[in-house]
């Protein structure tokens, strides 16, 4: 879905049919999921959290502006009511990250590469959550910072500061680990 259609979509819900906000959700549920599964550490909680954050889409969807794109403007209220949860509560350790694709890799490989993401998921649900939104963003959903910067609600300098320090931190952590 371009940003054309996006538009298109969104005037007819504002329009009265509300059943063409499901092809926002369909186009955008699992990149939402991910983001606060990323951010939590737990597979209920983003569930839950995604629904919550698609139903706030929809109260909130008269507020969005035409000419600018859908995509930061849902991550913006991804990223605001997951820091509301986890004020609420302490997040748990990643135990499960993305399985690697079975394609040339032999199980040795796999086995390491598998554990070597699963400790950098457990370091980076260590960050302070300011660093580890910036990196989740930047590093899991491949976002410029110019979209780090508006999901964040932070200027473009401050977003690729957060970025830094959290990678810094990220090594500080590691290099501890490994001494």
């Amino acid at each position: 879905m371009n940003k054309r259609q996006e538009n298109e979509t969104i005037e007819n819900v504002l329009n009265g049919d509300r059943e063409k906000f499901a092809l926002l959700v369909d186009r955008y549920k699992g990149p939402v999921y991910n983001l606060v599964y990323r951010l939590t550490g737990s597979r209920d909680d983003a569930e839950d959290l995604a629904q919550e954050i698609f139903l706030k889409a929809y109260q909130s969807l008269n507020s969005f502006k035409i000419k600018r794109r859908f995509f930061p403007w849902l991550y913006t209220i991804a990223v605001n009511l997951t820091r509301n949860h986890l004020k609420k509560k302490k997040p748990i350790l990643v135990k499960n990250v993305d399985r690697l694709p079975a394609d040339k890799t032999s199980p040795e490989q796999a086995v390491s590469h598998q554990q070597e993401a699963e400790a950098l998921a457990r370091y980076i649900q260590r960050l302070p959550v300011s660093l580890r939104e910036a990196i989740i963003l930047r590093y899991y959903h491949y976002l410029h910072f110019e979209d780090i910067s508006q999901i964040l609600c932070i200027s473009l300098s401050a977003a690729k500061m957060r970025v830094y320090r959290g990678l810094k931190k990220l090594e500080i952590l590691m290099n501890k680990n490994t001494k």
